[in-house]
Protein backbone atom coordinates (compact mmCIF):
# COMPACT_ATOMS: atom_id res chain seq x y z
CA UNK A 1 0.00 0.00 0.00
CA UNK A 2 2.79 2.41 0.90
CA UNK A 3 4.59 1.63 -2.35
CA UNK A 4 1.40 2.26 -4.34
CA UNK A 5 0.87 5.64 -2.66
CA UNK A 6 4.49 6.62 -3.31
CA UNK A 7 4.24 5.58 -6.96
CA UNK A 8 0.97 7.47 -7.39
CA UNK A 9 2.49 10.60 -5.80
CA UNK A 10 5.50 10.41 -8.10
CA UNK A 11 3.26 10.14 -11.17
CA UNK A 12 1.26 13.17 -10.06
CA UNK A 13 4.47 15.14 -9.43
CA UNK A 14 5.86 14.26 -12.88
CA UNK A 15 2.57 15.21 -14.48
CA UNK A 16 2.37 18.59 -12.78
CA UNK A 17 6.09 19.46 -12.96
CA UNK A 18 7.54 17.86 -16.08
CA UNK A 19 9.89 20.72 -16.91
CA UNK A 20 11.41 20.84 -13.42
CA UNK A 21 12.26 17.14 -13.50
CA UNK A 22 14.20 17.27 -16.76
CA UNK A 23 15.86 20.67 -16.20
CA UNK A 24 19.65 20.68 -16.28
CA UNK A 25 22.60 22.87 -15.32
CA UNK A 26 24.16 24.30 -18.48
CA UNK A 27 27.62 25.94 -18.39
CA UNK A 28 27.69 28.97 -20.66
CA UNK A 29 29.78 32.02 -21.44
CA UNK A 30 33.55 32.32 -21.72
CA UNK A 31 35.30 29.07 -22.64
CA UNK A 32 32.13 27.07 -23.35
CA UNK A 33 30.26 26.03 -26.48
CA UNK A 34 27.57 28.60 -25.66
CA UNK A 35 29.95 31.53 -25.57
CA UNK A 36 27.29 34.27 -25.50
CA UNK A 37 24.44 34.70 -23.07
CA UNK A 38 21.95 35.28 -25.87
CA UNK A 39 22.81 31.94 -27.48
CA UNK A 40 22.62 30.16 -24.11
CA UNK A 41 19.16 31.60 -23.38
CA UNK A 42 17.93 30.74 -26.87
CA UNK A 43 19.06 27.10 -26.66
CA UNK A 44 18.06 26.50 -23.01
CA UNK A 45 14.97 24.51 -22.10
CA UNK A 46 12.41 25.85 -19.65
CA UNK A 47 13.62 25.76 -16.05
CA UNK A 48 17.27 25.09 -16.98
CA UNK A 49 19.99 26.69 -14.88
CA UNK A 50 22.60 28.65 -16.83
CA UNK A 51 25.92 28.65 -14.96
CA UNK A 52 27.63 31.75 -16.34
CA UNK A 53 31.43 31.59 -16.36
CA UNK A 54 33.48 34.53 -15.11
CA UNK A 55 34.03 37.34 -17.57
CA UNK A 56 32.62 40.55 -19.03
CA UNK A 57 29.68 40.31 -21.40
CA UNK A 58 28.59 43.25 -23.58
CA UNK A 59 25.89 41.86 -25.85
CA UNK A 60 23.36 44.65 -25.93
CA UNK A 61 19.96 44.08 -24.34
CA UNK A 62 19.67 40.56 -22.91
CA UNK A 63 16.07 39.36 -22.95
CA UNK A 64 14.88 36.43 -20.83
CA UNK A 65 11.59 35.11 -22.21
CA UNK A 66 11.37 31.68 -20.58
CA UNK A 67 11.59 30.25 -17.04
CA UNK A 68 15.35 30.10 -16.30
CA UNK A 69 17.93 30.51 -13.56
CA UNK A 70 21.01 32.57 -14.41
CA UNK A 71 23.68 32.12 -11.75
CA UNK A 72 27.19 33.59 -11.81
CA UNK A 73 30.10 31.18 -11.53
CA UNK A 74 32.78 33.68 -10.51
CA UNK A 75 32.75 37.39 -11.26
CA UNK A 76 30.28 37.94 -14.07
CA UNK A 77 29.94 41.50 -15.42
CA UNK A 78 27.13 42.31 -17.83
CA UNK A 79 27.87 45.70 -19.39
CA UNK A 80 25.35 47.79 -21.30
CA UNK A 81 28.07 50.20 -22.46
CA UNK A 82 25.56 53.06 -21.87
CA UNK A 83 23.75 51.95 -25.06
CA UNK A 84 20.77 49.87 -23.92
CA UNK A 85 18.70 48.38 -21.13
CA UNK A 86 20.96 45.65 -19.81
CA UNK A 87 18.60 42.78 -18.80
CA UNK A 88 14.85 42.54 -19.53
CA UNK A 89 12.80 39.72 -18.01
CA UNK A 90 9.50 38.80 -19.71
CA UNK A 91 8.79 35.44 -18.13
CA UNK A 92 7.52 33.91 -14.90
CA UNK A 93 9.82 31.85 -12.67
CA UNK A 94 13.18 33.51 -13.34
CA UNK A 95 16.16 33.69 -10.97
CA UNK A 96 19.12 36.06 -11.38
CA UNK A 97 21.87 35.54 -8.83
CA UNK A 98 25.37 36.92 -8.34
CA UNK A 99 25.51 39.11 -11.47
CA UNK A 100 27.26 42.48 -11.78
CA UNK A 101 25.09 44.62 -14.07
CA UNK A 102 26.31 48.06 -15.09
CA UNK A 103 26.13 50.99 -17.51
CA UNK A 104 22.61 51.13 -18.92
CA UNK A 105 21.57 53.83 -21.36
CA UNK A 106 19.49 56.77 -20.18
CA UNK A 107 16.49 58.15 -22.07
CA UNK A 108 14.09 60.78 -20.72
CA UNK A 109 11.18 59.31 -22.72
CA UNK A 110 11.62 55.66 -21.61
CA UNK A 111 12.40 54.16 -18.20
CA UNK A 112 15.62 52.26 -18.84
CA UNK A 113 16.90 49.89 -16.14
CA UNK A 114 19.80 47.67 -15.26
CA UNK A 115 17.32 44.84 -14.62
CA UNK A 116 13.68 45.23 -15.67
CA UNK A 117 10.88 42.72 -14.99
CA UNK A 118 7.73 43.07 -17.11
CA UNK A 119 4.34 41.43 -16.43
CA UNK A 120 5.86 38.44 -14.63
CA UNK A 121 5.37 36.33 -11.51
CA UNK A 122 7.73 34.54 -9.16
CA UNK A 123 10.93 36.35 -10.19
CA UNK A 124 13.86 36.41 -7.74
CA UNK A 125 16.72 38.90 -8.01
CA UNK A 126 19.31 37.86 -5.43
CA UNK A 127 22.79 39.06 -4.52
CA UNK A 128 23.40 41.17 -7.61
CA UNK A 129 25.33 44.40 -8.05
CA UNK A 130 23.69 47.07 -10.22
CA UNK A 131 25.81 50.15 -10.91
CA UNK A 132 25.59 53.25 -13.07
CA UNK A 133 22.19 52.41 -14.49
CA UNK A 134 19.33 54.87 -14.97
CA UNK A 135 16.88 52.78 -12.93
CA UNK A 136 18.55 50.03 -10.95
CA UNK A 137 15.88 47.31 -10.64
CA UNK A 138 12.46 47.98 -12.19
CA UNK A 139 9.38 45.81 -11.58
CA UNK A 140 6.29 46.55 -13.69
CA UNK A 141 2.95 44.72 -13.36
CA UNK A 142 4.42 41.87 -11.31
CA UNK A 143 3.32 39.49 -8.56
CA UNK A 144 5.18 37.43 -5.95
CA UNK A 145 8.61 38.82 -6.82
CA UNK A 146 11.62 39.07 -4.49
CA UNK A 147 14.45 41.59 -4.61
CA UNK A 148 17.00 40.65 -1.96
CA UNK A 149 20.65 41.08 -0.99
CA UNK A 150 21.44 43.45 -3.88
CA UNK A 151 23.75 46.46 -3.97
CA UNK A 152 22.46 49.28 -6.19
CA UNK A 153 24.44 52.45 -6.87
CA UNK A 154 23.51 55.07 -9.44
CA UNK A 155 25.47 57.94 -10.91
CA UNK A 156 23.50 60.86 -9.54
CA UNK A 157 26.51 63.19 -9.31
CA UNK A 158 26.96 62.96 -13.08
CA UNK A 159 23.35 62.53 -14.21
CA UNK A 160 20.65 64.49 -12.36
CA UNK A 161 17.93 62.77 -14.46
CA UNK A 162 18.71 59.35 -13.04
CA UNK A 163 15.84 57.07 -11.99
CA UNK A 164 15.12 55.12 -8.82
CA UNK A 165 17.13 52.33 -7.26
CA UNK A 166 14.28 49.82 -6.82
CA UNK A 167 11.21 50.96 -8.74
CA UNK A 168 7.98 48.97 -8.34
CA UNK A 169 4.86 49.89 -10.34
CA UNK A 170 1.50 48.11 -10.24
CA UNK A 171 2.57 45.09 -8.24
CA UNK A 172 1.26 42.78 -5.56
CA UNK A 173 3.07 40.68 -2.95
CA UNK A 174 6.53 42.10 -3.57
CA UNK A 175 9.30 41.36 -1.07
CA UNK A 176 12.24 43.81 -0.78
CA UNK A 177 14.89 42.51 1.66
CA UNK A 178 18.39 43.48 2.73
CA UNK A 179 19.37 45.69 -0.20
CA UNK A 180 21.68 48.70 -0.13
CA UNK A 181 20.68 51.57 -2.40
CA UNK A 182 22.60 54.80 -2.92
CA UNK A 183 23.14 57.64 -5.42
CA UNK A 184 19.76 57.21 -7.14
CA UNK A 185 16.79 59.61 -7.37
CA UNK A 186 14.64 57.67 -4.88
CA UNK A 187 16.14 54.67 -3.15
CA UNK A 188 12.92 52.60 -3.27
CA UNK A 189 9.76 53.71 -5.08
CA UNK A 190 6.30 52.10 -4.78
CA UNK A 191 3.36 53.16 -6.95
CA UNK A 192 0.09 51.19 -7.04
CA UNK A 193 1.69 48.42 -4.97
CA UNK A 194 -0.25 46.27 -2.50
CA UNK A 195 0.39 43.59 0.15
CA UNK A 196 4.16 44.03 -0.01
CA UNK A 197 7.02 44.14 2.49
CA UNK A 198 10.20 46.24 2.66
CA UNK A 199 12.60 44.90 5.30
CA UNK A 200 16.20 45.50 6.44
CA UNK A 201 17.25 47.77 3.58
CA UNK A 202 19.85 50.55 3.79
CA UNK A 203 18.88 53.51 1.61
CA UNK A 204 21.25 56.46 1.84
CA UNK A 205 22.66 59.46 -0.03
CA UNK A 206 19.92 59.47 -2.64
CA UNK A 207 18.97 62.66 -4.45
CA UNK A 208 15.37 62.76 -3.25
CA UNK A 209 13.71 60.14 -0.99
CA UNK A 210 15.14 57.06 0.64
CA UNK A 211 11.67 55.49 0.19
CA UNK A 212 8.67 56.87 -1.68
CA UNK A 213 5.09 55.51 -1.57
CA UNK A 214 2.34 56.65 -3.96
CA UNK A 215 -1.16 55.13 -3.99
CA UNK A 216 0.15 51.96 -2.33
CA UNK A 217 -2.03 50.27 0.28
CA UNK A 218 -1.74 47.47 2.83
CA UNK A 219 2.05 47.47 2.85
CA UNK A 220 4.66 47.13 5.58
CA UNK A 221 8.18 48.47 5.93
CA UNK A 222 10.25 47.42 8.93
CA UNK A 223 13.84 47.53 10.21
CA UNK A 224 15.16 49.76 7.41
CA UNK A 225 17.57 52.67 7.61
CA UNK A 226 17.06 55.91 5.67
CA UNK A 227 19.92 58.32 6.16
CA UNK A 228 21.39 61.40 4.48
CA UNK A 229 18.83 61.44 1.69
CA UNK A 230 17.60 64.64 0.09
CA UNK A 231 14.22 64.50 1.81
CA UNK A 232 14.04 61.30 3.84
CA UNK A 233 10.93 59.13 3.29
CA UNK A 234 7.57 60.09 1.76
CA UNK A 235 4.36 58.08 2.17
CA UNK A 236 1.63 59.71 0.10
CA UNK A 237 -2.00 59.00 -0.87
CA UNK A 238 -1.98 55.58 0.76
CA UNK A 239 -3.73 53.75 3.57
CA UNK A 240 -3.04 50.86 5.94
CA UNK A 241 0.74 51.23 5.90
CA UNK A 242 2.70 49.76 8.80
CA UNK A 243 6.02 51.49 9.65
CA UNK A 244 8.02 49.83 12.43
CA UNK A 245 11.60 49.60 13.74
CA UNK A 246 13.09 51.96 11.13
CA UNK A 247 15.85 54.55 11.45
CA UNK A 248 15.33 57.99 9.90
CA UNK A 249 18.39 60.15 10.43
CA UNK A 250 20.48 62.98 9.01
CA UNK A 251 17.95 64.03 6.39
CA UNK A 252 18.72 67.74 6.34
CA UNK A 253 17.51 70.46 3.99
CA UNK A 254 15.09 73.36 3.63
CA UNK A 255 12.25 71.00 2.62
CA UNK A 256 13.58 67.80 4.18
CA UNK A 257 11.90 65.41 6.60
CA UNK A 258 12.71 62.13 8.22
CA UNK A 259 9.18 61.05 7.25
CA UNK A 260 6.61 62.95 5.17
CA UNK A 261 2.99 61.82 5.50
CA UNK A 262 0.56 63.29 2.99
CA UNK A 263 -3.05 62.07 2.72
CA UNK A 264 -2.32 58.95 4.78
CA UNK A 265 -5.08 57.12 6.62
CA UNK A 266 -5.39 54.20 9.04
CA UNK A 267 -1.68 53.53 9.44
CA UNK A 268 0.75 52.90 12.29
CA UNK A 269 4.19 54.26 13.16
CA UNK A 270 5.79 52.30 15.97
CA UNK A 271 9.24 52.00 17.57
CA UNK A 272 11.14 54.06 15.01
CA UNK A 273 14.10 56.37 15.57
CA UNK A 274 14.02 59.94 14.21
CA UNK A 275 17.26 61.81 14.80
CA UNK A 276 19.12 64.76 13.26
CA UNK A 277 16.44 65.54 10.67
CA UNK A 278 15.15 68.97 9.73
CA UNK A 279 11.75 67.58 10.75
CA UNK A 280 11.29 64.12 12.20
CA UNK A 281 7.73 63.74 10.87
CA UNK A 282 5.69 66.16 8.77
CA UNK A 283 1.96 65.31 8.59
CA UNK A 284 -0.55 66.82 6.21
CA UNK A 285 -4.09 65.58 5.58
CA UNK A 286 -3.37 62.42 7.56
CA UNK A 287 -6.03 60.75 9.68
CA UNK A 288 -6.29 57.88 12.15
CA UNK A 289 -2.55 57.32 12.33
CA UNK A 290 -1.31 55.61 15.49
CA UNK A 291 2.12 56.91 16.48
CA UNK A 292 3.47 55.11 19.54
CA UNK A 293 6.81 54.31 21.17
CA UNK A 294 9.01 56.30 18.79
CA UNK A 295 12.17 58.18 19.68
CA UNK A 296 12.54 61.78 18.45
CA UNK A 297 15.96 63.21 19.24
CA UNK A 298 18.02 66.19 18.05
CA UNK A 299 15.72 67.19 15.20
CA UNK A 300 14.89 70.72 14.14
CA UNK A 301 11.20 69.90 14.51
CA UNK A 302 10.29 66.54 16.01
CA UNK A 303 6.71 66.63 14.70
CA UNK A 304 5.03 69.11 12.38
CA UNK A 305 1.35 68.25 12.33
CA UNK A 306 -0.89 70.42 10.20
CA UNK A 307 -4.43 71.43 11.09
CA UNK A 308 -5.73 69.26 8.23
CA UNK A 309 -4.89 66.14 10.29
CA UNK A 310 -7.42 64.51 12.62
CA UNK A 311 -8.02 61.55 14.92
CA UNK A 312 -4.34 60.66 15.22
CA UNK A 313 -2.97 59.13 18.41
CA UNK A 314 0.48 60.26 19.58
CA UNK A 315 1.36 58.32 22.71
CA UNK A 316 4.36 56.96 24.67
CA UNK A 317 7.00 58.65 22.51
CA UNK A 318 10.27 60.23 23.65
CA UNK A 319 10.98 63.85 22.66
CA UNK A 320 14.62 64.65 23.46
CA UNK A 321 16.85 67.54 22.42
CA UNK A 322 14.67 68.82 19.59
CA UNK A 323 14.64 72.53 18.78
CA UNK A 324 10.84 72.36 18.51
CA UNK A 325 8.96 69.33 19.78
CA UNK A 326 5.66 70.04 17.98
CA UNK A 327 4.41 72.74 15.64
CA UNK A 328 1.20 73.29 13.73
CA UNK A 329 -0.31 75.86 11.37
CA UNK A 330 -3.74 76.34 12.93
CA UNK A 331 -5.57 76.83 16.19
CA UNK A 332 -7.77 73.74 15.80
CA UNK A 333 -6.07 70.47 16.63
CA UNK A 334 -8.03 67.23 16.45
CA UNK A 335 -5.31 64.71 17.30
CA UNK A 336 -4.74 63.14 20.69
CA UNK A 337 -1.43 63.59 22.54
CA UNK A 338 -1.14 61.43 25.65
CA UNK A 339 1.54 59.97 27.94
CA UNK A 340 4.64 61.12 26.05
CA UNK A 341 8.03 61.96 27.55
CA UNK A 342 9.07 65.58 26.96
CA UNK A 343 12.55 66.64 28.05
CA UNK A 344 11.33 70.28 28.19
CA UNK A 345 8.59 69.46 30.68
CA UNK A 346 9.13 71.42 33.89
CA UNK A 347 6.20 70.07 35.88
CA UNK A 348 6.25 67.81 38.93
CA UNK A 349 5.00 64.41 40.04
CA UNK A 350 4.04 64.71 43.71
CA UNK A 351 2.25 61.39 43.95
CA UNK A 352 5.10 59.61 42.11
CA UNK A 353 2.88 57.69 39.72
CA UNK A 354 5.17 58.42 36.77
CA UNK A 355 2.87 61.05 35.25
CA UNK A 356 3.18 64.80 35.56
CA UNK A 357 0.60 66.46 37.77
CA UNK A 358 0.07 69.34 35.36
CA UNK A 359 -0.53 69.05 31.59
CA UNK A 360 2.17 69.93 29.05
CA UNK A 361 1.73 72.16 26.01
CA UNK A 362 4.40 71.08 23.50
CA UNK A 363 3.79 73.91 21.01
CA UNK A 364 5.88 76.93 21.91
CA UNK A 365 4.85 80.46 20.98
CA UNK A 366 7.97 80.89 18.88
CA UNK A 367 7.20 77.75 16.86
CA UNK A 368 3.80 79.31 16.01
CA UNK A 369 5.56 82.49 14.88
CA UNK A 370 8.07 80.54 12.77
CA UNK A 371 5.24 78.56 11.14
CA UNK A 372 3.68 81.84 9.96
CA UNK A 373 6.91 83.76 9.38
CA UNK A 374 9.84 81.40 8.60
CA UNK A 375 12.57 84.10 8.47
CA UNK A 376 11.97 84.74 12.18
CA UNK A 377 13.89 81.52 12.83
CA UNK A 378 17.01 83.70 12.81
CA UNK A 379 15.97 84.97 16.25
CA UNK A 380 15.78 81.54 17.83
CA UNK A 381 18.64 82.09 20.31
CA UNK A 382 17.58 85.57 21.34
CA UNK A 383 16.59 86.42 24.92
CA UNK A 384 13.31 87.95 23.71
CA UNK A 385 12.20 84.58 22.31
CA UNK A 386 12.98 82.96 25.66
CA UNK A 387 10.77 85.51 27.45
CA UNK A 388 7.93 85.08 24.97
CA UNK A 389 7.88 81.33 25.42
CA UNK A 390 7.97 81.60 29.21
CA UNK A 391 5.10 84.10 29.21
CA UNK A 392 3.03 81.85 26.91
CA UNK A 393 3.50 78.89 29.23
CA UNK A 394 2.20 80.89 32.19
CA UNK A 395 -0.76 82.45 30.36
CA UNK A 396 -1.36 80.54 27.10
CA UNK A 397 -3.24 82.62 24.57
CA UNK A 398 -1.77 82.08 21.10
CA UNK A 399 -0.77 78.41 21.10
CA UNK A 400 -3.44 75.80 20.18
CA UNK A 401 -5.65 75.24 23.21
CA UNK A 402 -6.40 71.60 22.42
CA UNK A 403 -2.87 70.49 21.55
CA UNK A 404 -1.94 69.33 25.02
CA UNK A 405 -0.58 66.24 26.72
CA UNK A 406 -2.69 65.80 29.85
CA UNK A 407 -0.55 63.00 31.29
CA UNK A 408 3.09 63.63 30.36
CA UNK A 409 5.47 60.89 31.47
CA UNK A 410 8.25 62.11 33.76
CA UNK A 411 10.86 59.43 33.02
CA UNK A 412 12.44 58.50 29.71
CA UNK A 413 10.60 55.59 28.07
CA UNK A 414 12.80 52.53 27.43
CA UNK A 415 12.46 51.49 23.78
CA UNK A 416 14.62 48.41 23.37
CA UNK A 417 13.47 47.43 19.86
CA UNK A 418 14.57 50.65 18.19
CA UNK A 419 17.61 49.89 15.97
CA UNK A 420 20.82 51.87 15.86
CA UNK A 421 21.92 53.80 12.79
CA UNK A 422 24.53 52.31 10.49
CA UNK A 423 27.45 54.22 9.05
CA UNK A 424 26.51 55.80 5.75
CA UNK A 425 29.61 54.62 3.92
CA UNK A 426 29.11 52.43 0.88
CA UNK A 427 30.44 48.91 0.92
CA UNK A 428 33.93 49.20 -0.51
CA UNK A 429 34.07 45.55 -1.53
CA UNK A 430 31.14 46.11 -3.89
CA UNK A 431 32.44 49.04 -5.94
CA UNK A 432 33.17 48.44 -9.58
CA UNK A 433 36.62 48.28 -11.07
Amino acid sequence: MIKSVATYSLIIFLYLNPLHVFATVVPCGKGTKLSTLQSAIASAKDYDTLSIQAGTYAEGNIEINKPLSLIANGKVIIDGKFKCEVITIKSNNVLLKGLHVRNSSNLSSIDIAGIKVLASKNVILDNNIVEKCSFGIYLSNTKNCKVQNNFISGNVLVNQNIGNGIHVWKADSTFILNNEITNQRDGIYFEFVTHSTITKNFSHNNLRYGLHFMFSHNNTYTSNQFTENGAGVAVMYSHHVSMKYNVFNKNWGASSYGLLLKEINDSEIQENSFSFNTAGIYMEGSNRVIMVQNNFSNNGWALRIQASCSDNIISKNNFIGNTFDVSTNGETQLSNFNSNYWDKYEGYDLNRDGFGDIPYRPVSLFSVIVEQLPPSLLLIRSFMVYLLDKAEKIIPSLTPAYLIDNQPITKLISLENIPLAKASEKQKKKTSN
